[in-house]
């Protein structure tokens, strides 16, 4: 990277301030292989993490095209988050990003891989439907200090945001607030699922221990009601009760017991955390230090907060 580019990537604006975090930036020890089925094709894809030169960030590829995991990728998709670049299209990557950004795998190379040579589309494998397999994978490997072609390390820079900022929509928002930590506060309410209801869930200091005990194993959710209605849509071709947990309006969960009890509202911190990680930008911290408080958020409005930090709306 560039001194130019540098100073480019990490200009203060009046919405955030870019400070040192003191740590230098880290990657993979070794490479990470796994392969599994995905959530909304059904498709059986590959994912290989390799460890990646400092200042390089996280970034897909796809049969040779090079996707950073950046804002200025994503594309509204539903239920899930997409990159796309030249056609090329990765979907569902919210899981794997959210396990990099907090375990602090701040470089690497995600390479991805699928069987049908003639389609321009694929998918991060969706597993049990939270992010337990990655963040196990990464434990086992480990981080070393990354380093750039001449072999000095960087530093490790974090956008501090200097005032409040939110998007909404109806009743849901999404808000940051000027904090000296990274926190998350996260609602939702399914007031026609009984068993789900209103829930709220809320961290002060996220940290890689917090985050692979309280939050990394909450599984993906949904109500037995939209189920029918997705599958219509063309998604969840590869959704089971193996890979998500789902609830009735009359019945309850029909595939207890649960990890928690607020398992639903953790996971949606776990794909806040993935979708806000594309706010990163050459190999620096995804997470603003802030308080991000949601209610009744999801993919597309993560996506609209980041936009607003990173000036682009």
């Amino acid at each position: 990277m560039t001194l130019s580019a540098a100073l480019n990537a990490f200009k203060s604006s009046k919405l955030v301030s870019w400070k040192s975090t003191g740590r230098l930036q880290q990657t993979l020890a070794g490479c990470i292989e796994r392969k599994g089925k995905t959530l909304h094709s059904g498709k059986v894809s590959t994912v290989k993490l390799w460890p990646e030169l400092a200042g390089k960030g996280r970034y897909f590829d796809f049969r040779s095209t090079l996707i950073r995991a950046s804002i200025e990728f994503a594309e509204d998709s539903p239920l899930c988050t997409t990159l796309c670049k030249d056609g090329v299209k990765i979907r569902t990557v919210e899981h794997l990003l959210s396990a990099l950004e907090a375990m602090e795998v701040d470089t690497c190379r995600i390479q991805i891989e699928n069987l049908d040579s003639e389609d321009c589309s694929v998918e991060v494998p969706i597993f049990d439907g939270s992010a337990r397999e990655w963040v196990e994978a990464i434990e086992q490997v480990g981080l070393r200090v990354a380093t750039d072609h001449q072999g000095e390390c960087c530093e490790k820079m974090v956008a501090y945001v200097k005032e409040p900022v939110h998007v909404w929509r109806n009743d849901s928002f999404v808000a940051a607030f000027p904090s000296q930590e990274v926190g998350i506060t996260y609602g939702i309410d399914f007031q026609q699922v009984p068993d789900i209801g209103r829930q709220w869930f809320s961290v002060t200091s996220l940290d890689k221990s917090l985050y692979s005990e309280q939050i990394a194993l909450s599984r993906t959710f949904c109500t037995y009601e939209e189920v029918e209605q997705m599958r219509s849509a063309g998604l969840i071709k590869g959704g089971s009760l193996e890979n998500a947990i789902v609830c009735s309006a009359s019945k309850g969960w029909l595939n207890p017991p649960l990890r928690f009890q607020d398992e639903p509202c953790r996971h949606k911190v776990l794909d806040l955390i993935g979708d806000v990680s594309l706010f990163a930008r050459c190999g620096s911290q995804g997470l603003p230090v802030a308080h991000i408080v949601a209610y009744k958020g999801g993919h597309t409005l993560h996506s609209v907060l980041v936009r607003r930090l990173s000036e682009i709306i």
